[in-house]
């Protein structure tokens, strides 16, 4: 057996969910073909057994024959051991074959839902992709799983059919015709347990979205007093998820119902008319007993094929989410080949922005919105005219490598702390820590008391809440600075940290970044005066240039932005020391 997961997952065909799932059975084909061989084998094995205690009766007990007897007996204990070695198989390669489906599709979706980017929770909530990559795959693997136990209910049905077919014409065909019968009967009720399992999935992707949220907003909700509205919202919407649980299960047990009642119908009727040919003298008690147990072992493949309708029908709704997410194009995609030298000038051509190479560029705008903008662009994240050493950035390759832009919401990963904040994923490159760089970008980001107060192999939960939120925003500026990118884009990268924090930081952060560009959107003085360059955007246009100390004398609009939040500041401390 292969080590799962697989290095490379491949290329899906995710045209339809009919497709995925054939897409899985291709790429998987062998263990999945041996499976569904060993559980013919292992069916085989078992609907045999009637016709051989059959034998054993007629040709031994009946016919006092003793070496027959211990001939049948010997045949049917042959039968057992096969049943069971191949059992052991076929299980051990059905498992494996539904384990390689649902990490093949973790995979799939995991390196998609990276593609994607931020177009990810533009397009699907992130209930929906939690789902997707943790319920779906296991339902998408049920369906594969169950192939080889299908493959033998099959083909045991038409062989006990053929065997009761030569034994008693009437009893084959009962069985040959009743089968199909049975499944024309409970089609019907596939539609509907598709339809709750499709409705149950929507639902329970938008509560795992709520939870998220609630979550991640614990703390303002207990500080605004809103934990009981929010719980009673909470509550309200897992009731409406139980209820679609519910409208599902009992769509699901209608269908495990007639598993049972309809074969058991037929199970009945070929007992009833064999009984009648044994007492007519038709056939014989051999045959009666073979008739039987015949009857008796049909209940296992019909309701397999049973179980399988459903399997499959659950993994069509699955893979249903699943290509619906990989049908998803990225709003910009990667598509540049052109390599610019670096350094290079970065123009943003709708507000007029130029940043020079090696230096500190702060952008100030009266509207925090249009610096983000700028900053969006200039990053690729949002459709604009930017050139990038004399080059369009929508041709330019590798964009995410060469121009990173820093934001708050950036989330901090668990893991070690020293894993969490170096730019490779999953690793820790010694040769970043025996060169000084991590250390260097934690004296730069002043995040020297963070790191020696919990060690650089501290556990990191999810999304670093165990740190405030200035320390979270000194460490994500940790992990920015050591990326070290050609273009480097800060969105307010010290708006939680104090005063005297802050300073340290507009101190350090253009030695950090010696020779390389740096952009900074900001309205703090602090950042302003140690900017190389300044840009003042108003109405998303750059209407001035220069330093923080040139604006504040010749831009009176500049002096209102940066110095709105100090004025600010002033009259609530002394609001407060008059109260």
């Amino acid at each position: 057996m292969k080590p799962l997961p697989e290095k490379d997952p491949g290329t899906p065909d995710h045209r339809s969910p009919a497709r995925y799932l054939l897409w899985l059975l291709r790429v998987q084909w062998r263990p999945t073909v041996a499976g569904a061989v060993l559980g013919v084998v292992w069916m085989l094995s078992q609907a045999l057994m009637p016709a051989a205690i059959g034998r054993a009766l007629g040709d031994g007990v009946v016919a006092r024959d003793e070496s027959a007897l211990v001939a049948w007996a010997a045949a049917l204990l042959g039968l057992g051991l096969v049943q069971a070695v191949s059992g052991a198989f076929r299980h051990r390669f059905a498992t494996y074959t539904w384990l390689a489906a649902s990490y093949r599709t973790a995979q799939v979706v995991t390196r998609q839902a990276t593609r994607l980017g931020g177009t990810l929770p533009k397009r699907l909530s992130a209930g929906e992709v939690v789902s997707a990559g943790m319920t779906d795959v296991v339902h998408v693997g049920g369906a594969l799983d169950i192939i080889s136990r299908g493959m033998g209910a099959v083909v045991s049905i038409l062989v006990v059919g053929g065997i009761l077919l030569y034994t008693s014409p009437p009893l084959g065909l009962i069985v040959l015709v009743g089968v199909p019968v049975i499944l024309a009967v409970a089609a019907p009720l596939l539609r509907p347990l598709r339809d709750r399992e499709l409705a149950h999935r929507e639902l329970v992707g938008e509560l795992s979205t709520h939870t998220t949220d609630l979550v991640a907003g614990l703390r303002v909700l207990r500080g605004i007093g809103g934990e009981a509205l929010f719980s009673g919202r909470y509550r309200a919407e897992s009731q409406r998820v139980r209820e679609a649980g519910v409208a599902a299960a009992r769509a699901e047990t209608r269908l495990n119902g007639a598993e049972v009642l309809l074969p058991g119908l037929l199970i009945a009727l070929v007992t009833w008319v064999g009984a009648r040919f044994a007492v007519q003298g038709t056939i014989g008690v051999g045959e009666l007993v073979t008739s039987y147990g015949y009857a008796v072992f049909l209940i296992v493949p019909l309701k397999t094929l049973g179980e399988a309708a459903g399997r499959i029908t659950q993994g069509l709704v699955a893979a249903g989410r699943v290509t619906a997410l990989l049908d998803m194009e990225p709003e910009l995609p990667h598509t540049g080949t052109a390599r610019p030298a670096a350094p290079a000038d970065l123009t943003d051509i709708a507000s007029g922005l130029v940043v020079r190479p090696g230096r500190v560029t702060a952008i100030a705008a009266d509207d925090p919105r249009d610096a983000q903008a700028i900053a969006d662009r200039l990053g690729r994240y949002a459709p604009g005219a930017v050139d990038y050493g004399g080059v369009p950035l929508d041709s330019v390759a590798d964009v995410r490598r060469r121009i990173l832009v820093a934001v708050n919401e950036d989330r901090l990963f668990s893991g070690r702390l020293a894993e969490s904040l170096t730019p490779e994923a999953g690793a820790l490159h010694t040769d970043v820590l025996h060169t000084g760089a991590l250390h260097a970008a934690v004296h730069a980001a002043c995040a020297e008391d963070i790191v020696d107060s919990v060690g650089l192999d501290a556990h990191v939960v999810e999304a670093g809440r165990e740190f405030s939120g200035g320390q979270q925003q000194r460490l994500r500026l940790v992990r920015a600075l050591l990326a070290d990118p050609d273009v480097l884009v800060l969105v307010e990268p010290t708006s939680a940290v104090d005063a005297h924090t802050e300073a340290r930081i507009a101190d350090r952060l253009g030695q950090a970044r010696a020779e390389r560009t740096t952009v900074v959107c900001t309205t703090s003085p602090l950042m302003l005066d140690r900017a190389d360059h300044v840009a003042f955007v108003h109405d998303g246009q750059v209407v001035a240039e220069g330093t923080h100390r040139d604006l504040l004398n010749i831009e009176p609009r500049y002096r209102a932005t940066v110095t709105r939040e100090e004025t600010s500041t002033r009259k609530e401390t002394a609001e407060r020391a008059e109260t």
